[in-house]
């Protein structure tokens, strides 16, 4: 019988395993292999930002912290809850989000363009009004640019509090310019293409946020009954944590988020931290020198 050595290379394989599995799903090494091994142009290439921010371990926190950041408009959060089964197929839907994200930014420009083509034809289908009423179509240009500068501020603020090479000031603009090519590939309208337009797209948006009633249920189905293996709950409770104190002030109030100040800069930051590096440890691609060893 052989034996994994704690903290050796047996451990980091077990461990990475099983978390690509639950991010990538049962097809994820085939669609990790088409996504990185088909020749062909790329829209971004090695250097740039998009790929050092989506590369990196934390985009599990900036992922989480998008979730809640986008749930606080009526129309996006409606749609959500009547359409992206998160609570039946949780797992599922981060899968194929995941895969979306590798492919748009590391795979070919024809893959990427029929992953786009692919999420707009599901925003098209998507319509139907919110508890008070109101109708919402999921391809509405400014609906989607709610959702993708949430998720931009979102994923740009966890790397630069936990990514292993947090961006320059230059870095940080070139990312928001790269995103803004997938953007408006799914049919955003003049999407930011720095941190100054940013800032003023989600100050534009502030008036027509609020927490309704289906956030405050999503927020507590992320944040205290995530659908993770029990061994699992003590690492995610700190991922979480950390996704809520990235939120803006104003939306962890909306969404009845407690946050210290000190118990965040002492405590929850640098737990996360500590969770980042080990993900990012165990995601790290195995060195050819460690293949096999005797049984």
């Amino acid at each position: 019988m052989r034996l994994i050595p704690l903290g050796g290379p047996g451990l980091r394989q077990q461990l990475g395993q099983g978390l690509f599995t639950r991010v990538a799903g049962p097809d994820g090494p085939r669609n990790r292999a088409r996504i990185h091994g088909t020749p062909g142009p790329r829209w971004f290439g090695p250097e740039r930002p998009i790929r050092r921010v989506h590369g990196d371990a934390s985009m599990f926190i900036g992922g989480l912290s998008a979730l809640l950041l986008q749930s606080l408009h009526p129309h996006a959060m409606a749609a959500v809850a009547a359409h992206s089964g998160y609570r039946g197929d949780p797992w599922g839907r981060l899968q194929r989000t995941s895969t979306f994200l590798a492919t748009t930014t590391f795979g070919t420009v024809e893959h990427a363009q029929e992953a786009c083509a692919q999420v707009r034809a599901v925003h098209e289908r998507v319509r139907g009004r919110t508890p008070d009423g109101d109708p919402y179509h999921a391809a509405d240009p400014h609906l989607l640019g709610w959702v993708h500068a949430a998720e931009v501020d979102s994923f740009l603020r966890a790397h630069q509090r936990f990514g292993t090479a947090p961006l320059s000031d230059e870095g940080c603009d070139g990312y928001i310019a790269d995103t803004a090519r997938i953007a408006a590939e799914l049919g955003v309208l003049d999407p930011p293409r720095d941190r100054a337009e940013l800032t003023r797209l989600l100050d534009a948006y502030r008036p027509e946020l609020r927490a309704s009633p289906q956030a405050r249920e999503a927020a507590r189905f992320l944040l205290l009954n995530p659908p993770v293996p029990l061994a699992a709950r003590l690492p995610y409770g700190v991922l979480a944590a950390n996704a809520v104190s990235l939120l803006p002030d104003w939306a962890a109030r909306e969404l009845r988020l407690p946050r210290l100040p000190l118990v965040d800069e002492w405590c929850v930051r640098p737990l996360g931290q500590a969770v980042t590096s080990a993900v990012r440890w165990a995601m790290a691609p195995s060195r050819p020198a460690a293949a096999s060893t005797a049984s």
